[in-house]
């Protein structure tokens, strides 16, 4: 069984990601591996590039996205209450998930940015189809319920999203 990493930040993810893509994937490439993923925060500047040179060096590339998730919905903007939102990853699945994705980061910046580019469960409801999703990091909505030690919130964020996403979750 082959190992990938499908969370990964590249230099798009200010003052987060740390690699450059073409030295990302070549280090993949240098270590066996035969599929990579990339999913910067909030962005998608850096799918062209990335998936160029994991072509070029034979790496299967997942396109992805870490979106910041509304605590409400994308249009509240009240501080204190919205400027808290949780990490969701996306990776697309197939050629309808990246053009959802697209839809999804795209919509994030124009309708729902309020100190971050934010979905929120409409969207995500809307343009689920073709899309992965994973709890993300610690800043993930069932992680954060975890470390608060509140287990029916996390229960009640994993089965809305398993009936969301289905096995894609």
């Amino acid at each position: 069984m082959a190992f990938a990493h499908l969370h990964v930040h590249s230099e798009y993810s200010l003052l987060d990601g740390a690699c450059r893509i073409q030295e990302l994937v070549r280090r993949a490439a240098e270590l066996g591996q035969t599929a990579l993923a990339i999913t910067d925060h909030g962005v998608m500047y850096g799918v062209v590039d990335f998936y160029k040179a994991a072509q070029k060096a034979g790496i299967h590339p997942i396109i992805g996205c870490e979106v910041y998730v509304a605590p409400r919905t994308r249009f509240d903007k009240v501080h204190g209450v919205d400027n808290g939102y949780h990490h969701l990853v996306l990776l697309c699945e197939n050629d309808h998930g990246y053009h959802n994705l697209m839809k999804l980061v795209s919509l994030g910046w124009t309708e729902g940015f309020y100190s971050r580019p934010r979905v929120d469960e409409q969207l995500l409801e809307q343009y689920h189809e073709g899309l992965i999703a994973l709890s993300a990091c610690l800043a993930g909505e069932v992680p954060r319920a975890i470390t608060a030690d509140d287990m029916q919130k996390a229960e009640e964020a994993i089965l809305w999203h398993k009936k969301l996403f289905g096995d894609d979750y």
